[in-house]
């Protein structure tokens, strides 16, 4: 399983994540993130320009898998189609 890092970057602070977590794919690893964000912003709260923080998870390699934003964790988004036609 690959293994994917979950690192902060606030500003131009990058806070890493040394160990890492194997996950299937990142859908997964997207998933995860998201769960990270919400817990955080919900133990934390706005505090220390969390807001404008980004979560960068990377691969192995080092190479940047996705980039989620904080903002974009506490946006609800629907599975179910706006409209039915």
């Amino acid at each position: 399983m690959p293994r994917y890092f979950f690192n902060t970057r606030i500003g131009d602070e990058l806070i890493s994540d040394p160990e890492g977590e194997d996950l299937r794919d990142p859908d997964r690893a997207w998933e995860i993130a998201r769960a990270m964000i919400r817990e955080l912003l919900k133990t934390e709260g706005a505090e220390a320009g969390l807001l404008s923080a980004v979560l960068e998870v990377t691969d192995d390699a080092g190479e940047v898998v996705l980039e989620f934003p904080f903002t974009e964790a506490i946006l609800n988004f629907s599975d179910a189609p706006a409209t039915r036609h």
